[in-house]
């Protein structure tokens, strides 16, 4: 996957960096797999504002995403990669043999025509789902269950991959992308391979317009506000604010807001970088 420039024709532009779409095979959805959105532009059930700088946006519909890959020892067909709105990485439409369709976040490389499994008779090949007790030592994964059945829910952005560093009685050892290092039971399943669209933080916006585009208001800075907005407000000239922290008073770099007494922390081995 790679990303273009573009000549400096209008402002918008200029600093603009957009993805090729190179792997994209085709720009009509499997309409049996979408659905509604509704949005709630930060307002919440009695129409009041709860979360600021929300709103507004292009229409966009859901694609309903097979997390959990419990279609066992049946073959898939990858009939199409596409764009997919609610998300950074690709998805890809699997068509199994039995006929049923299914969406999928596609990993880096796949192609149209490749055959795909999962379960116990899956090979450790790049897109097939299996157990963390079948997959080899040192490879790369994504899409990782935290508990048996319940669907991945870890390492599914573009780009992102975890490594399966070692095994450990029932739980496997899993370094992932932050850094940290996690036991995860190996019973859980997890795909093979690395996501697609690795290049996205590449990518850069060029314009303010693009971001209302994507339902994002502009975000007033906590400095520029009075004191009786921000306690960071105020002040004589353009003060720094003093140390960062939310409208609340929340302090925002450095603060731990993870529970102190969360029942997973005895399966982190290690922390992620500080």
């Amino acid at each position: 996957m790679a990303v273009k420039r573009f000549r400096p024709l209008t402002p918008g532009l200029r600093f603009k960096v957009a993805n090729t779409f190179e792997a994209i095979t085709t720009d009509t959805p499997e309409k049996s797999l979408l659905a509604p959105i509704k949005r709630s532009g930060g307002r919440n059930s009695r129409g009041k504002m709860t979360m600021r700088y929300m709103g507004g946006g292009h229409k966009k519909m859901y694609r309903i995403i097979d997390f959990k890959r419990n279609k066992f020892d049946i073959p898939a067909t990858v009939k199409s990669v596409e764009y997919d709105p609610n998300r950074s990485a690709f998805i890809a439409l699997l068509v199994y043999a039995d006929g049923e369709k299914r969406y999928i976040l596609a990993p880096k490389g796949i192609e149209v025509g490749a055959t795909l499994i999962s379960g116990e008779k899956a090979t450790p090949d790049t897109g097939n789902a299996l157990f963390l007790s079948a997959i080899p030592l040192g490879s790369a994964i994504h899409n990782i269950e935290l508990q048996p059945g319940k669907g991945g829910q870890i390492v599914r952005t573009a780009g992102a991959k975890a490594t399966l560093a070692a095994r450990d009685g029932k739980y496997a050892i899993i370094k992932l992308p932050s850094g940290e290092t996690r036991m995860i039971l190996q019973t859980c399943l997890a795909t093979m391979g690395e996501l697609s669209n690795e290049d996205h933080f590449l990518e850069i916006s060029g314009k303010a317009g693009r971001s209302r585009w994507l339902g994002r208001r502009p975000r007033v800075r906590g400095v520029a506000m009075n004191p009786v907005d921000h306690p960071m407000g105020g002040g004589e000239g353009r003060a720094s604010g003093g140390h960062p922290r939310s409208r609340k008073g929340l302090l925002a770099k450095g603060f731990k807001t993870r529970g102190p007494k969360k029942s997973s922390d005895r399966l982190i081995v290690k922390r992620r970088k500080a």
